[in-house]
């Protein structure tokens, strides 16, 4: 089954899934951050993701810290999301450490795709990807 990533930003959110396998992941979608709201649309894209013939099996969501470890001013705002998708959605969640995703995102981007406009647009998903493919690693080894 699939493993879906989230990397939670206050202007928009990444998301990437994984094969059916749960070894390669890929980006899926941005969609725009805003509030409350917010919640209810993930917990809607979990419960389609569910639905489709290769389902859901977890939520991995990136857990930003500084660069020693410590939380950082948006580490308390992923906690409390993370806290209130567990309550509308039935997979378990899982927290990764996602320090350096966007800048091994961005470096990645870059490599195929020299219009920083253009990348912007595609970062958060791949800085999920990035997350899920850390995640990805860390359980099969």
């Amino acid at each position: 089954m699939r493993v879906l990533a989230i990397d939670l930003g206050r202007k928009r959110i990444g998301l990437a899934i994984s094969d059916a396998s749960g070894l390669l992941a890929r980006p899926l979608d941005v969609v725009q951050a805003g509030g409350a709201a917010q919640v209810a649309r993930i917990a809607e894209i979990v419960a389609q993701l569910a639905r489709e013939d290769d389902g859901l099996a977890t939520v991995v969501v990136g857990l930003p810290s500084h660069l020693d470890g410590t939380p950082n001013e948006q580490t308390a705002e992923v906690e409390a999301f993370v806290a209130a998708l567990r309550g509308r959605i039935s997979q378990p969640i899982a927290l990764q450490d996602e320090r350096l995703s966007s800048v091994e995102a961005e470096s990645r981007l870059a490599v195929r795709d020299r219009d920083w406009r253009s990348r912007k647009k595609k970062l958060d998903a791949a800085a999920a990807a990035v997350i899920l493919q850390d995640y990805l690693d860390g359980r099969s080894g």
